[in-house]
């Protein structure tokens, strides 16, 4: 995966300014900003929601054991 580097960055940073000019590119950094902020909350809920898909399906496997164990115990004690 390639690296950026600050050569790189101020590269685009002075493309952008002279296509956008310098009027329009403060605003074009807050909108970005502004995107990259909601993708970073979507990521994060997204991580969330998966993450305690996991905990429910791990919770429904240790109950699984559970009754397992608590049937073969009560086999045991019967037979």
């Amino acid at each position: 995966m390639p690296q950026i580097g600050w050569l790189e960055i101020l590269a685009v940073v002075i493309i952008a300014i002279l296509v956008l000019g310098p009027k329009e590119f403060p605003i074009a950094l807050k909108k970005i900003g502004s995107y990259v902020g909601k993708v970073k909350n979507l990521f994060s809920s997204f991580q969330k929601e998966v993450s305690s898909v996991t905990n429910e399906i791990d919770l429904e496997k240790d109950l699984d054991k559970e009754e397992d164990k608590n049937k073969i115990n009560k086999d045991k004690t019967d037979g």
